[in-house]
């Protein structure tokens, strides 16, 4: 089974001349002397490490696109005529009440004091990549005003241009992350939260005292492993200087821009981007613990932690340890994934895909579970971009994953939303857009509603915000049909019987019922009434 052609994907920008290729190695199945281009094997022999990156580097998102044996598509969501779960209390069930409008989308988390979401999605971390920065006003506000979490990811403050460090090297300003957590409080309406990662550099910098201290933060987000990969969390730049002071603000920047070497590289125009990078972290659980208790004494009410698709043994350390330290929220993130910060041969080849791994995950809650032991609240992340995947995660997850996270499904109506309103200005709309309208008023079908709610305001709310106002709400109405099909009438109700497995496999890694024997006990019972 070929699951991803190798040496050759628009992710890297690079193709093989010839139609005909070898599976395992990508290569061309004639490779000749003189060709012009442009495998990566190719590409690599000039351009070197910077292949290993989806480029343009900061003008993109890339996501994984190996083929994995079972995925979520191996599942189909169960129908039902009768019954219905989840109604308010004292409606009774009927053709009147259970209408898909009736369902109910909100979910929480957290061990103690819980946060809301008006629908069971948020972003991924949206840290210190450039595509971040540039449409963080878009993000934030569209969701904001969604009613749903933002999670601001990793180094924001180590990056800042603005940053201003005390005697001991502590953030003292930090003009971006004010920006950031400023844009979204602004919107904020009671829905959801504004969280910050930290990680090792991060907490060297006292990031967690200074978002707590100056902006009030609720909760802060620990991570094991660097943009959700066990390396990663990568920017580039391109001007020495800027890889210099990254470098003296205690990142590992490749190549090394201190270098006499690299520096005569990039003057004769060799170089061309440096790369900053995050360390690992080294988990272990007496210090996990310790954490934990630190960032509580300094006064925040919730502590979450995002891990990636590390192996078996560090899921099981990470709902064991969030268990015994009464975690919040627990993000598990599945290969493939992947926002473009990591390594392209990291994000296809590395880690537990996300079917596989949340089957794990919920084989493990059952086991500490009957051990007498609370799992934390869990959110799966990795690959996700619609409804139907989401019910199919929460369901196949029952009861202990309440939301999804998304990263580039959440990105793309803010960059969108983005480029129409620059499109309008230079009157530029291209016909896929154009074919709705030629004013904002025609193009998007939640305008007129946000208008009427924000009233003068609206002029504050982005076009990037309002596309993704506009796509939850899409998320939201096609979640509620597909929940009141499986007549569940809030989500708290969703089981793994709501779901049914398509193949014996997807059965066997999943616990979840082959769909010929999903009810079969139900079924012959009536059959034999």
């Amino acid at each position: 089974m070929n699951l991803r052609r190798p040496n050759a994907d628009d992710a890297t920008g690079t193709f093989n001349r010839s139609r005909s290729v070898v599976p395992m190695s990508g290569l061309c199945s004639r490779c000749t002397d003189g060709c012009t281009g442009g495998c990566e094997v190719w590409l690599a022999s000039f351009r070197g490490r910077e292949v290993l990156y989806p480029g343009p580097f900061g003008e993109v998102t890339a996501g994984a696109d190996k083929d994995y044996p079972v995925d979520y598509s191996h599942l189909n969501i169960q129908g039902y005529a009768v019954g219905a779960k989840g109604l308010p209390e004292g409606v009774e069930a009927g053709p009147d009440t259970a209408t898909f409008p009736a369902v109910n989308t909100e979910t929480e988390y957290g061990w103690d004091k819980k946060v809301k979401m008006k629908v069971p999605i948020f972003t991924g971390a949206l840290g210190s990549t450039e595509i971040a920065r540039v449409n963080w006003e878009h993000f934030a506000i569209g969701t904001a005003i969604s009613g749903i979490t933002i999670v601001c990811g990793e180094n924001v403050c180590g990056i800042d241009t603005g940053l201003e460090r005390d005697g001991n090297g502590m953030v003292k300003e930090s003009p971006e992350m004010d920006r950031r957590i400023e844009t979204y409080k602004r919107f904020h309406e009671g829905y959801g939260e504004i969280l910050v990662q930290i990680n090792v550099e991060d907490t060297r910098l006292g990031v967690a005292e200074y978002v707590l201290n100056k902006h009030k933060l609720d909760t802060i987000e620990l991570k094991w492993g660097q943009g959700a990969k066990c390396i990663g969390g990568e920017i580039k730049v391109k001007d020495i200087a800027r890889a210099t002071e990254l470098k003296e603000r205690g990142y590992i920047v490749t190549p090394d821009p201190t270098i006499p070497d690299i520096q005569k590289g990039y003057e004769q125009g060799a170089i061309k981007e440096f790369e900053r990078h995050s360390r690992l972290g080294f988990v272990e659980k007496e210090t996990f613990l310790a954490e934990v208790e630190r960032l509580r004494k300094l006064g925040f009410k919730r502590i979450t932690l995002k891990t990636g698709a590390y192996s078996m043994v560090e899921l099981a350390m990470a709902l064991r340890f969030c268990s015994e330290a009464k975690i919040d929220l627990l993000t598990i993130d599945g290969a493939p994934g992947g926002t473009g910060m990591s390594p392209w041969p990291m994000m296809n080849e590395w880690g537990i895909p996300t079917f596989y791994l949340q089957s794990l995950a919920y084989e493990f809650a059952e086991k500490l579970t009957a051990k007498g032991m609370r799992v934390p609240d869990l959110a799966i992340a990795g690959g996700f971009s619609s409804e139907d995947g989401v019910f199919k995660g929460l369901s196949m997850g029952a009861p202990y994953f309440k939301a999804v996270c998304m990263g580039r499904a959440l990105m793309i109506p803010g960059m969108l939303g983005k480029n129409i309103d620059n499109w309008l200005k230079e009157s530029k709309l291209p016909k896929t857009v154009s074919k709705y309208g030629s004013t904002v008023e025609e193009i998007f079908v939640s305008y007129e509603e946000l208008k009427e709610k924000f009233g003068s305001d609206i002029k504050d709310i982005p076009l990037g915000a309002v596309a993704i106002y506009t796509y939850s709400q899409k998320f939201k109405v096609g979640l509620q049909q597909l929940m009141a099909g499986t007549r569940n009438f809030n989500l708290s109700t969703i089981t793994r019987k709501d779901v049914m497995a398509l193949t014996e496999e997807a059965e066997k890694i999943s616990g979840i019922p082959y769909v010929m024997d999903a009810y079969r006990h139900e079924a012959e019972k009536i059959l034999d009434e």
